[in-house]
């Protein structure tokens, strides 16, 4: 069924008022992939009444008082995506195309949504509770660096003058909140919730004050590495950060869900199409390619600088049961306009799938090093056996024509698994790969990878032979589509150059995938470019900051020149 998300809809289902209601930045896809969908499912199934109400208009009361006031909380989200990265281009362009909008046209998501939304339910219920969610605020809970207005600003939840903060993954804590209020017990004790209050916290780890922050920028480098540093939920302690006269607290994150407990999570039933409510108004690009995909797991210990996956998701590996995915891979088949083709079956990097480090499991993520980088941990072992099962075993199910992988592989996983990393590869070409296999090398200077957090360039050549060789032997004619980013922290023009030299003449080809760097909140390439320093050298680094020249950089990689035949 789907969340109601009109009067008419709770009238059916015999429903007088709602506990909870969610507010989204994105239209109502009932999918497990929209995490407003989800927390609203999984708050369903724990017996509470729940609705939903996505992109209202922000410009009068109607669509937010259609559902009237909940009797415990709002649960506000500006969606899949930071609302000013769907918003704006890293050139701060305005975006005309919104995947997640009916139509597609960028016209129904507020810039700051969590903060205009908080805003616009506190301006027709002054008295009501209201809980920030999603990855805008979980990568926006501390002092944080905005690209946009090129500041350092507030945690959110102080300038949306909300109540609550759920970061992460929000499912036991959202849960455990929703119990709370319920009984009118406090919540202050629960994990991976942020809120305000007047005094510290005994026993929290304080960061430097929003005020040494701005005034001074080793202040904020300190601020994010002890942030970043308390992010596991086996091993980080409680936050707290003084903005003004008040204290932000951060609890310690949410213990992460069993497999069992994921299993739940996703062997809910979701109708994994649009509420008819928003689908009058036109087609839901971002439906086309998750409708008929699968998640496999969640978090990602990669931890490239650029990416906050590590800080949202976590750096261990949750995976679910391979029951729980064939069973899924089944149901798809059951879909009507199912054609026999699974688009994904991964998560944040497809091939982490059962692979994780024991120690980390039992310990946490060890703070002085990372899993990959700089040069992948002996403690990993990776083995690419029990996803290459998983593959062949969906692909075996009957209906299914083909199984593809589109979400990210590492190139350097499957080089360091000498046992089984040659079959998953021939495996993944063999039958997973539609013409194109995408990997994202990012750079080809040793210099920007290691600003980056990734391993050298002699690991993609190696790749490439591998990936080759392999579609000679089987007769295949696919090739390996590259993504690349510019205006990176560490990168300059030159950098470019010698980049685009690189892909010309060890890639053979003219780059068509390239991105201009985003600074998007709570990463470390973030910030490196508000603070210019390098925190893992404390040294300085070169940061392009002018639009024109990042447009420039860019423009050295993807200007077309001649191949070699």
């Amino acid at each position: 069924m789907f969340l109601p998300t009109t009067r008419e809809e709770m009238n059916e289902l015999g429903w007088d008022k709602l506990d909870i209601i969610l507010v989204a930045g994105d239209t109502y896809l009932d999918t497990s992939f929209n995490g407003t969908a989800v927390i609203g499912k999984v708050l369903y199934s724990e017996g509470y009444k729940v609705g939903i109400i996505a992109q209202p208009d922000v410009t009068n009361s109607v669509d937010i008082t259609r559902l009237g006031e909940p009797k415990l909380f709002w649960a506000v989200s500006a969606g899949c995506v930071d609302s000013m990265v769907a918003n704006y281009t890293a050139l701060r362009k305005k975006r005309r195309k919104d995947d997640f909008t009916p139509g597609g046209e960028n016209n129904r998501r507020p810039d700051r949504a969590t903060i205009v939304y908080t805003n616009l339910i506190k301006s027709n219920f002054k008295e009501s509770l209201i809980v920030l969610g999603g990855i805008e605020a979980s990568l926006r809970r501390i002092v944080h660096y905005d690209f946009w207005s090129n500041k350092l600003r507030k945690p959110v939840i102080f300038d949306a003058k909300a109540d609550i903060l759920s970061y992460g993954m929000g499912e036991k804590s959202m849960v455990q909140l929703a119990k709370a209020i319920e009984k009118g017990e406090s919540y202050k004790d629960i994990r991976g919730l942020c809120y305000i209050d007047k005094e510290k916290k005994d026993g929290y780890s304080e960061l430097p004050s929003f005020d040494e922050c701005v005034n001074d920028k080793d202040k904020f480098v300190e601020a994010f590495n002890l942030f970043y540093k308390n992010n596991d939920s086996i091993t980080a302690k409680g936050l707290v950060q003084k903005i003004d006269t008040r204290y932000l607290i951060q609890n310690p994150p949410s213990e992460n869900l069993t497999t069992e407990e994921l299993d739940k999570v996703y062997d809910i039933e979701y109708e994994r199409d649009v509420h008819p409510y928003y689908k009058k108004d036109g087609e839901v690009k971002a439906l086309e390619t998750i409708k008929y995909s699968i998640t496999t797991h969640r978090g990602c210990y990669g931890e490239c600088n650029f990416c906050a996956i590590a800080v949202h998701q976590g750096r261990r590996i949750i995976e679910r049961s391979e029951k729980s995915i064939i069973d899924e891979a089944k149901n798809l088949t059951e879909i009507k306009g199912f054609k026999g083709y699974i688009s994904d079956v991964g998560g944040p990097t497809a091939n982490m799938y059962g692979i994780e480090c024991d120690k980390k499991k039992e310990k946490g993520a060890c703070v002085d090093k990372r899993c990959l980088f700089p040069t992948s941990c002996k403690a990993l072992k990776p083995s690419h056996k029990k996803y290459t099962n998983l593959l062949q075993r969906i692909s075996n199910i009957p209906k299914v024509k083909k199984v593809f992988v589109a979400s990210g592989i590492r190139y350097d996983m499957i080089l360091d698994d000498k046992k089984d990393g040659d079959a998953f590869l021939e495996e993944i070409v063999k039958n997973h790969v539609s013409g194109q296999m995408k990997i994202a090398p990012e750079h080809a200077t040793d210099k920007v990878l290691n600003v980056m957090g990734k391993q050298g360039k002699s690991l993609l050549v190696n790749f490439r032979d591998k990936f080759n060789k392999l579609n000679k032997k089987l007769g295949k004619n696919q090739f390996l589509t590259y993504y690349f980013i510019a205006a990176h922290p560490g990168c300059n023009e030159q950098d470019m150059l010698e980049l685009k030299d690189f892909t010309m003449k060890e890639l053979n080809l003219n780059p068509e995938q390239v991105q201009v760097f985003t600074p998007t909140p709570s990463t470390y390439s973030t910030l490196m470019y508000y603070t210019e320093m390098n925190p893992f050298t404390n040294k300085k680094i070169f940061v392009e900051k002018d639009l024109k020249k990042k447009e420039k950089q860019k423009e050295r990689l993807t200007i077309r020149k001649k191949l070699k035949k």
